[in-house]
C-alpha cells in the first residue's frame, strides 16, 4: 500500500511543478521522460539489483570477469575506430547504441552498480577511520571513538570533512573527477537534450558544491538563458558536495549506499524538475558540445592535499558556525513557542493534548503539521510521517546538516523504511540560506546575470527542493 501512496506523492509533485511553470506550453516532454527514466533507472539498478542478477542468472550463466573485459574491449576498440577512422554519423551512433545496450546488461546480470556502491560504502567507512587517526593525533582521546566520552561533534565529524575535502582536491589534480564529470556530462547531454554547459554543471554538482560547480563552466554563465540558469541553480540545490557526506554518515548514521543513489538520481531529476518550471524558449550557446573545464592550480599533489585541508577547514568552520547559531536559534524560537503554548493552556484551561493541536509547542510540530500528509504519500508510515515531515520542514527553513542532526537522533523510534525515504528527501542543499549563497557565489563569477539569479532564486529553491522528493518518492515505491 505504501508503494501506491508513493506512486501518488510523484504524481503530485510532478503536478505541483507544472502548476508553478512559467510557460506551460513550452515544457520539453522528451527531457521530463528522460529525466524520469533514468531516476528510476538508477533506482531499480541500486535497490533491485540483486533481485534482478538473480533472475537474469539462469539466463546469463557464468561470472562477470570475461563479460566484463569482453565489454572493455568492445569499448576501446569502438573509441580507437571512432578516434583514427571515420565511420558514417548513423553507423557510429547505432554501435554506441548497441554497447550501451550490453553496458546496462550487464550491470542488471551481476549488479555491477549495487556491488560499486556496497563497495563505496566500505571505502568511505575507512575514511572516517583514517580521519580519526588524524583527530586523535591532534585532539587526543576527543578525537578518538571513545564511549567514555561519547560523541564530540567538533573534534568527531569537523576533521572528517577536512580529511575528504583533501582527498577531492586530490583526485580534481589527478584529472579523475574530471573524466568522471565529462562522462555523466556527455550522458545527459545525449539523452535529455540539454545543452553542453548546463549538462556540465549539473554533473559537477553530483561532486562538488553549489557554487563550486558553476566553476566548470564559468566562461558560458554569462551567455546563458534563464533555463540554463535555472537548471544549474536547481541541481546546486538538489545536490550536497562530496566533502560532507562522509559528515551526514557520521551524524545520522546513515547508509552511504543512499546517499550515493541520492544524489545520482537527483541529478536527472533536476534537469528535468527545473525544465518543467522553467522551460527553455531560447537557444543555448554551448548546444550539445561538452566541455569540462575545472581550472588546476596546483603545482603537486603535496599542495593539492594542503589546498583542499585548506578549504576543508574553512568549509569545517563554516559548518560549525553555522550549527551554532542555527541551533541556537532554533532553541529561541521553540522557547518563545512553548512559554505561549504553555501560556495559553494554562489561562485557559484547555488539557495540554488537546491544545498541539491548534497551537504548536516549537517548529518542529509546525513543520511536522504542514508537512505530514506529503511524507506520507512519499511513503512513509503514517505513524512516522510527522517526524519526517519535521526534519523535511528543518531542511528547507534553516539546513540539511540540521535535519540530518535530528533524523539520527530519533532514527531508533523510526521505521527502517522511514528512516531509509528521509535519507532521499533531506540529501540537498535546498534551503532559503542557499539562495543567498547561490546569488552571492553565482553573481560573482558572472557579475552581470546577478538580478536573474535572485530571480530565480526563490524558484530553484522549490526546484531542487521537488527534485529531492520526488527522488524520495521512488524510492519509496521500490524498497521492501
Amino acid at each position: 500500500m505504501h508503494r501506491l501512496y508513493a506512486l501518488i506523492g510523484l504524481v503530485i509533485i510532478i503536478g505541483i511543478a507544472w502548476v508553478l511553470s512559467n510557460n506551460k506550453k513550452n515544457i520539453n516532454f522528451k527531457t521530463f521522460a528522460w529525466g524520469l527514466g533514468l531516476q528510476f533507472a538508477f533506482a531499480i539498478l541500486v535497490l533491485k539489483g540483486a533481485q534482478i542478477e538473480t533472475l537474469m542468472e539462469p539466463m546469463i550463466p557464468g561470472t562477470q570477469a570475461p563479460f566484463v573485459w569482453l565489454l572493455i574491449a568492445q569499448f576501446v576498440a569502438l573509441y580507437a575506430v571512432s578516434r583514427f577512422a571515420t565511420l558514417p554519423e548513423q553507423a557510429s551512433a547505432w554501435l554506441w547504441r548497441i554497447l550501451g545496450a550490453e553496458t546496462l546488461l550487464l550491470m542488471l546480470r551481476f549488479n555491477l552498480l549495487g556491488d560499486f556502491f556496497t563497495k563505496a560504502r566500505d571505502v568511505v567507512t575507512h575514511i572516517i577511520e583514517f580521519s580519526g587517526q588524524g583527530a586523535s593525533f591532534v585532539f587526543g582521546k576527543l578525537g578518538g571513538d571513545n564511549e567514555a566520552i561519547g560523541f564530540v561533534f567538533a573534534f568527531r565529524v569537523l576533521p572528517t570533512i577536512i580529511f575528504v575535502a583533501s582527498i577531492f582536491a586530490i583526485m580534481y589534480y589527478l584529472g579523475v573527477m574530471q573524466v568522471i564529470v565529462r562522462v555523466v556530462a556527455r550522458f545527459m547531454a545525449r539523452l535529455m537534450g540539454t545543452s553542453g554547459a548546463e549538462s556540465t554543471s549539473v554533473a559537477a554538482s553530483i561532486f562538488m558544491g553549489q557554487t563550486e560547480a558553476p566553476l566548470t563552466i564559468r566562461p558560458f554563465l554569462s551567455g546563458m538563458t534563464m533555463s540554463e540558469l535555472m537548471t544549474i541553480m536547481t541541481a546546486g540545490m538538489a545536490h550536497v558536495s562530496g566533502g560532507i557526506m562522509a559528515a551526514y554518515v557520521l551524524v545520522a548514521n546513515v547508509d552511504i549506499q543512499h546517499l550515493l543513489a541520492a544524489v545520482i538520481m537527483t541529478a536527472p531529476g533536476s534537469i528535468f524538475m527545473s525544465k518543467i518550471i522553467v522551460p527553455e524558449v531560447d537557444t543555448p550557446e554551448t548546444g550539445m558540445d561538452v566541455k569540462v573545464d575545472i581550472p588546476i592550480h596546483d603545482v603537486n599533489i603535496i599542495d593539492a592535499a594542503a589546498r583542499g585541508a585548506s578549504e576543508g577547514g574553512h568549509l569545517a568552520l563554516n559548518v560549525a558556525y553555522m550549527l551554532v547559531a542555527f541551533v541556537a536559534l532554533v532553541a529561541l524560537v521553540n522557547g518563545m513557542l512553548g512559554w505561549v503554548h504553555d501560556s495559553l493552556a494554562g489561562v485557559l484551561g484547555y488539557t495540554t493534548a488537546w491544545h498541539l493541536t491548534w497551537f504548536p509547542s516549537s517548529l518542529q510540530d509546525v513543520f511536522g503539521f504542514v508537512l505530514k500528509p506529503l511524507a506520507f504519500v512519499m511513503g512513509v508510515p503514517w505513524k512516522d510521517a510527522g517526524a519526517i515531515g519535521s526534519l523535511m520542514g528543518e531542511r528547507m527553513v534553516i539546513n540539511e546538516f540540521v535535519a540530518f542532526i535530528d533524523l539520527g537522533k530519533i532514527k531508533d523510534t523510526l521505521d527502517p523504511r522511514s528512516f531509509t525515504i528521509a535519507t532521499y528527501a533531506l540529501c540537498g542543499f535546498a534551503n532559503f540560506s542557499s539562495v543567498a549563497i547561490q546569488i552571492g557565489g553565482i553573481g560573482a563569477l558572472a557579475e552581470d546575470r546577478r538580478h536573474d539569479l535572485a530571480r530565480l532564486g526563490i524558484r530553484a529553491m522549490i526546484a531542487g527542493t521537488l527534485a529531492n522528493y520526488l527522488t524520495a518518492c521512488i524510492a519509496g515505491m521500490l524498497l521492501d
